[in-house]
């Protein structure tokens, strides 16, 4: 199946963070948060402002990120796990 995200709206996958702390203790998933770091599948064209016109998305597929702790809407497509969010919850992009 393919999305397309609408608006200002993209899709991201989040990335795994590691199991063990520098100290060699291993987390067990009970004590996992969520991972707040992600990879952009798809961007939308962008929000479209008052007068008409469209502003670009500041992201593009590809893209690492931050974003909010809570943001976006979860879903299962295919059976891999996304989030649907603004891009407004985007923090940063993470850059190598």
């Amino acid at each position: 199946m393919k999305l397309r995200p609408l608006h200002d709206r993209i899709l991201v996958k989040r990335l795994e963070e590691e199991q063990v702390t520098k100290g060699g203790i291993i987390i067990p998933d009970s004590a996992k948060e969520k991972p707040i770091k992600g990879e952009v599948v798809a961007a939308g064209p962008g929000k479209v402002a008052e007068d008409g016109k469209q502003i670009p998305m500041g992201v593009k597929t590809g893209d690492k990120v931050i974003f909010n702790k809570y943001a976006g809407t979860e879903i299962k497509i295919e059976g891999e796990e996304l989030l649907i969010m603004r891009e407004d919850d985007i923090l940063a992009v993470i850059e190598a």
